[in-house]
């Protein structure tokens, strides 16, 4: 679901788990330039919460349609 969410900005040569963190930080506001530090704290939290709300509203809208 982040694959689909967050599209890469170039293709990498193998996605790990900073690859994935990074995309986290994406959906929390975090622009991933190239002299950007690291994201922090706060930006990982919104991601975070961002990725589990489309979740939930992926897995309600399944449960309440029905397919």
């Amino acid at each position: 679901m982040l694959d689909s969410l967050v599209k890469d900005k170039s293709v990498p040569a193998k996605k790990n788990l900073t690859h994935y963190l990074t995309k986290i930080a994406r959906l929390g506001g975090y622009l991933a330039r190239a002299n950007d530090p690291p994201p922090g704290n706060t930006v990982m939290w919104r991601g975070v919460s961002r990725l589990i709300d489309i979740e939930l509203g992926f897995l309600m809208g399944t449960k309440f349609v029905g397919n």
